[in-house]
Order: C-alpha cells, then sequence, then structure tokens
C-alpha cells in the first residue's frame, strides 16, 4: 500500500486538533482539500480512520494505529528533508521551534540575536504546551523545542536548563489567603481555582502536588492563556499559579492578592530539549547556542 505524504500529513493534523477546520486552518488549506485528502487515505487503507461528531473528530481504532505511525514517517520524512537540506551552509533555510505559550516572552533577546547572525534563516516558532512540544520532538516532527522540568521520563529527551523562576499565587483581594506574603497549599484548599490547561506542564505539576498533599482541587476554569488566567483573577473568578517573571510584565498586580507559593516550595524551570542521538541540523545547534549565550544555561 502506497500511502500519499501529503494526505498523511493532513490526517495526522485533522486528528491532532480534532477539527477539519482548525486543520485548515493550520494548514493554510480548504476545508474541502483536507475533507478529499482524508477520504482518500480512508480509501487506501480500506477503512474509515475518523468519526465525524458534529463539528470534531475522532479517531477510530485504525485510525489511532494511523496517526501513531503517521506521526513516526513524518517525523522521518522531516528528518530526511532536513539532513539533505543541511548539506548546504546556514546561509538559507528555516527552522522550526516549539515553546510553551507562557515561555515566549523569554525568547525576544535570542530570536533578536539569532536573527541578526543568521538573517537568511527563517525561525518559526510553533507555540504548543509544554507536553505536545515534548512529544512532537519525540517524534521528530520538531528537531528542538522547549519545555517546563520535569518533562516526561517516557520520552528520555535530551534537556538545558536556561531559567527557573518561584512560582507565585495570584487571586482576588478578598481571597481568604491574600493577606500574608507566602501562602500553602493547603490554604488553597476551599479555594476556586483558574488554571491552565492540562496538556500545560505546570497544571501537571500543579495536579500531582494537591494529589501528594491529598487535596482535591476546587478548578473553576481552564484557559491555554496566562494573561487570561490573571484577568481572571484580578475580576474575582478564583485563585491562579504564575511565574513570578510573567506576573510582574502583566502591570496588574495593584488588583491582585499575591504572594509566593511554599509548603510546596515550586519552581517554574524552563529548558530546551532535543532527541539524543538524532542528527541536529547546524540550523538546530546555531539555535542552542545562540540561546545558551544569550540565555544562559
Amino acid at each position: 500500500m502506497a500511502m500519499d505524504i501529503r494526505a498523511l500529513r493532513y490526517f495526522v493534523e485533522t486528528a491532532r486538533l480534532r477539527s477539519f477546520t482548525q486543520a485548515a486552518a493550520s494548514l493554510f488549506v480548504t476545508q474541502s482539500t483536507i475533507s478529499k485528502m482524508v477520504r482518500q487515505l480512508e480509501e487506501e487503507v480500506g477503512q474509515p480512520l475518523l468519526i465525524r461528531e458534529g463539528k470534531q473528530v475522532r479517531l477510530t481504532d485504525v485510525g489511532r494505529v494511523v496517526y501513531e505511525r503517521g506521526q513516526e514517517a513524518l517525523g522521518v520524512v522531516h528528518r530526511l528533508q532536513l539532513e539533505v537540506a543541511d548539506l548546504s551552509s546556514l546561509g538559507r533555510g528555516q527552522l522550526t521551534v516549539g515553546i510553551p505559550p507562557m515561555a515566549n516572552l523569554f525568547f525576544s533577546p535570542a530570536v533578536s540575536a539569532f536573527r541578526q547572525r543568521y538573517p537568511n534563516l527563517e525561525l518559526r516558532l510553533a507555540e504548543h504546551g509544554g507536553h505536545l512540544v515534548e512529544q512532537q520532538v519525540a517524534s521528530g516532527e520538531l528537531e528542538v523545542g522547549a519545555t517546563v522540568l520535569p518533562g516526561d521520563s517516557g520520552l528520555a529527551l535530551a534537556s538545558r536548563q536556561f531559567a527557573s523562576h518561584p512560582i507565585w499565587v495570584a487571586g482576588p483581594r478578598k481571597a481568604k489567603w491574600a493577606k500574608g506574603k507566602t501562602v500553602t497549599l493547603a490554604a488553597l484548599r476551599d479555594e476556586p481555582l483558574v488554571l491552565l490547561n492540562d496538556d500545560f506542564s505546570l497544571t501537571r505539576k500543579l495536579r500531582l502536588a494537591f494529589l501528594d498533599a491529598r487535596i482535591e482541587p476546587r478548578i473553576v476554569a481552564q484557559s491555554g492563556h496566562w494573561d487570561f488566567l490573571a484577568s481572571m483573577a484580578a475580576a474575582g473568578l478564583g485563585t491562579t499559579f504564575l511565574p513570578r517573571p510573567l506576573l510582574a510584565k502583566l502591570h496588574i498586580e495593584d488588583d491582585l492578592a499575591v504572594a509566593r507559593l511554599v509548603e510546596p516550595d515550586m519552581d517554574w524551570a524552563l529548558a530546551h530539549i532535543w532527541q539524543p542521538g538524532r542528527y541536529l541540523s547546524h540550523a538546530a545547534r546555531a539555535w542552542l547556542d545562540v540561546c545558551s549565550e544569550v540565555l544562559g544555561a
């Protein structure tokens, strides 16, 4: 069975986003093109791969196998393209780096330095939660990315830490914990919480901390945008957790009660990740070198 790589890529993106509409927007094609290519792949496989449920889709059992193996196949094709292109110099080319949305503000000086040093290299920043970035690096879809430590140990990725900041609590001034400079996790037992979505590393760390403390968190809202979390907290909806530098950049501390999280102390540690033993292009190595110089190690 000879599969069309483009059809496979369209299917994988549709399955990842669980939407034909979002996949079309992500790949800059029409929705009808996505549907046609997925249908073509289903015909080649001989079985349905997706179940349409309103505006969303979910994988069939066969679709799940094709999705997992498709990610591997696309990773192989991507690495092949990189290695062939990398035979030329750093004078041209493209590099995509995966970063968590909460970390994008830290990368501005590194991006500026990289663009100045390699003006003909196209640098793209793909913003996804740390967990998804780790999966994309592990599958080969991305050469290099950034995540919040600790990452998924099962993926066995190499890492290089470049930042670490304490986690602070921010919430309504009327909150019970709002009088002190520090706050414990136990003091938040009955507080309404607004957290990042579950695919963010910080939320995974917090859920584990609540589990260790035998506390059932009272989560009232979740979002993929840290500035929206802070806005909801300032509006009185609940308490949230943010690294101190991000909280300072919001300029809304006058509207919030803030305190450092203790018992347990929790840090937000950022690191670059890549697949050990796998070929890294000159562009990816140049990015890591520039980040080491600019951001530190």
